[in-house]
This record gives C-alpha cells, structure tokens and sequence, in this order.
C-alpha cells in the first residue's frame, strides 16, 4: 500500500530534458479549443433538458418530472464516461493517438446530431426516448476516449514557477463552452417563437455542437501528431495505461485526487444548470432574463480561471483549493436564502457561484495528479477526472431539483457542503501522505 500510494518523487515534477522542444503556449491555445468544445456539447444538453427536453420527449408527464427524466439521461453520460477512457485507452495502444482521438471524436459528434435529428415523442413513442439515452451514452463513451493527453503534457514542460497558471488553461474550456451555448439557446429564445422552438429551433446547438467538434479535432490532430509532440509524450513517459492496471497500481491516489476535487465539481452543475431548471419550474424570471445572466456567468468563470492561475502561483494549488472548499461552503449556507430570493437575489447566486467555481475550479486539475508515477499520468489524469465528474457533477441537478422540490433547497446546502467537506478530507489525508513520504 505504502508503494502505491505515496506521492511520486518530487523529480518526477521536473521537465524532461530531450530534443524535443514543446511551447506551453502552443499546448495551452489546443487544450482550450479542445475542453470548449466537450463542454458545449454537454451544456447544450443540460440546457435543453430544461427548455425543450420536457415539451419533446416527456409530454406524457409533467414539467417537473419532464426535467427530472431528462436530468436521469443527462448524468448516464459521465456513468459512461470511464468505460470509455478505458476503451479507448485499449484502442491507443493498438492503433496509436491519431484513431484513438479520430474515433472518439467523430462517436462524439455523431452521438450529437444523432440528437439534433431525433423525432420527439409524439413521433416515434418510447423508442425516442430510448434513442436519447442511447446517445447520451455514446457521449459519455466518446468523451472518456477523447483524452488527449495535452493538459498534462502542459503541466509537464510548463516552467516550474508558472506551472499553476499553465495547467489553468486544461479547465478554461468549461466556462467558454457554458457561454458559447447560453448565448446561442440565448439568441433563438428571443428570435424565434415557443412554437417554433419546440418543433425546430432547439435542435440547431446540435448542429452547431456537431462543426464545433470537427473543428476541434483538427485543431487537436495538428499538435498530437506532429513528431515533436510525440517525442515529448515519449519523453515524458505519458502511457495509455490500462485502466485495470492503473487501479491495481494507483488506486488510492486516484480516488483520492477524485475527492480533492468534489467542491468544485459538486458546485459546477449546480451553479451552470440548477438555476435554470429552479426558475423555469416557478417562472419566478424570464428566461431570456435568465440566459443574458448566465452569459455575463460565463465570463466571470473565464475571469475567476484566469485569476486561479495567479493566486494559485501566489499561495501554492493545494490551499487555493482548500481555501475554495470553505468558502463553496459558506455560499452553500446562503443558497436557500438567495435561491427562494427575489430576481435579484437569484442572480446574485448565479453570479457569486460563478466567482468561486471559476477560482476552484482553475485549480481542480492536478491536486494529486501530479503526484502518480509519470508513467501513469497520462491515463491517471483522465481517469481520476471521470471519478470527480461522477461522483460530484454526474447527479447535482437531478439531485438538487428533485430534493429541492420534495424538501426544499436546504438540500441544496447539503449537498454543497459534502463536497466541500469531502474536498477538505481529501486534502489532509493526501498532506499525511507527503508527510509520511518525507519522513
């Protein structure tokens, strides 16, 4: 246990010297077009389980139950996203990155507009709503085989006292990929009807999903194939390890850097699609109203991402992150109060919970990641964030509506605060861990 557990030597952090000179700058500019473009697929669901999904696929029940069925499928994608990181970590080391990378991505795009083309209820019964699961599994599939091994190619040949701020780029694409698809659902909920959106208008960010991939995957083929690129994933020992072995070997880091991560991650879904399903459901705003304050959201969260990279580098990850954790829970102590609010006080939680998640988030990357033997860190990275994303995000705005409609939103509160709490645990049993390695 001892072995499999402690934290890697501290030289392991050292970039490799080789003949293959990497620009951090290059990496970072692919890491974020390739996380923009995951994340606005998946945003694009989560908004459309609020403003179409309900009216689409569930006309047989209720808007609350039609945005809970909805929220069930949604969270299928990250139960599935691990068994594709370890299917198509098996087909990387059989045919290589570039067909590993072509064919997750192309899974990923198809799964999409698979959606965008999907007849809703009134057409095609059960069976649509057995279609929409189906892809929402495809995507989870594809988005686990999507690793690209880029981020932690970053952290690697980043300069060691700016190391921080460039491993914040591997999460820029989240708040990006929220803003792109709010402004998009943003400009067809004003331009286009309730009919029309219903019957047509709501299938569009698919469509836009669908090119947005595609360019990414050339964006990404153009660095992960080039033979500098492939030296330097050599150099640094960056495997596609099964994910078997990488369980039998690290394990308890993995799970453990799943949890160091859960405030963040139990805040995202909560912060990015809870409030839209809360408000819908009680029309307490407009939801074009909703949507413009989201956009403005998105850009704080680019901000607060950009700003963790700075205060990270200040005071060091680890405390950054802790510190975060502490403050997830205090907002989690006024949700119920600011949720309940007037349409002010709503915005104010969106708004707020935007600035945290941003500055936690920014970091969330790499709390033990680092610390595996390098030679498990490229499958390691990409395992232990499919564990964060189920555990923490996978069920929050099922979990949070659902709870808040039977109970009231202190279940909100609750469910904050045990990733904040689980964070916190994290974080000292993994400083115990170095303590006893040093010792």
């Amino acid at each position: 246990m001892a072995t499999s557990t402690a934290p890697a030597n501290a030289n392991d952090n050292h970039t490799p010297q080789g003949h293959s000179p990497v620009a951090p700058g290059e990496i970072a500019i692919g890491v974020v077009i390739g996380r923009a473009s995951e994340h606005f697929d998946f945003f694009v669901f989560g908004i459309a389980c609020v403003l179409a999904f309900p009216s689409v696929f569930f006309p047989f029940t209720g808007t609350l139950n039609g945005m809970l069925y909805g929220f069930a499928i949604f969270a299928m994608a990250f139960v599935a996203r691990p068994f594709g990181t370890a299917l198509f970590m098996n087909i990387q080391r059989r045919w290589g990155r570039s067909v590993k990378l072509t064919a997750s991505l192309f899974l990923l795009g198809t799964a999409t507009a698979g959606i965008a083309f999907l007849p809703g209820y009134n057409t095609l019964g059960g069976g649509a709503i057995f279609l929409l699961l189906l892809f929402r599994i495809l995507q989870g599939v594809a988005l686990g085989g999507s690793w690209d091994g880029l981020p932690s190619l970053l952290a690697l040949n980043a300069p060691a006292d700016k190391r921080n701020w460039y491993t914040m780029f591997g999460q820029l694409g989240a708040p990006i990929g929220f803003l792109l698809a709010n402004a998009l659902f943003l400009y067809l909920i004003v331009s286009v009807d309730s009919a029309d959106f219903r019957d047509w208008a709501w299938r569009y960010p698919f469509f836009v999903a669908l090119a947005i991939n595609v360019v990414a995957l050339f964006a990404r083929l153009r660095l992960v194939l080039t033979e500098e690129y492939t030296l330097a994933l050599e150099e640094s020992e960056l495997e596609p390890i099964g994910s078997q072995e990488l369980l039998d070997k690290q394990g308890p880091l993995i799970f453990l850097g799943a949890f160091a991560a859960l405030a963040s991650y139990a805040l995202f879904h909560i912060v990015t699609i809870f409030p839209l399903s809360w408000i819908s459901l009680n029309a307490s705003q407009a939801i074009s109203g909703v949507l413009s304050i989201q956009v403005l959201g998105g850009f704080i969260g680019i901000l607060a991402v950009m700003a963790s990279g700075v205060i990270a580098g200040r005071f060091g990850k680890r405390p950054t992150v802790g510190l975060m954790a502490i403050l997830i829970g205090v907002f989690a102590l006024f949700s119920p109060l600011l949720m309940n609010g007037s349409a002010a006080m709503q915005n104010a939680f969106i708004l707020i919970g935007f600035a945290l998640l941003g500055v936690s988030y920014g970091q969330a990357s790499g709390i033990v990641t680092n610390s595996l033997e390098r030679r498990f860190r490229y499958a390691g990275a990409a395992l232990t964030s499919d564990f964060a994303w189920l555990f923490g995000a996978a069920f929050a705005p099922l979990v949070a509506l659902g709870l808040s409609v039977q109970f009231g939103l202190s279940a909100v509160s609750v469910y904050l605060l045990s990733g904040s709490v689980a964070t916190l645990v994290a974080l000292r049993i993994y400083r115990h861990l170095e303590n006893s390695q040093g010792q």
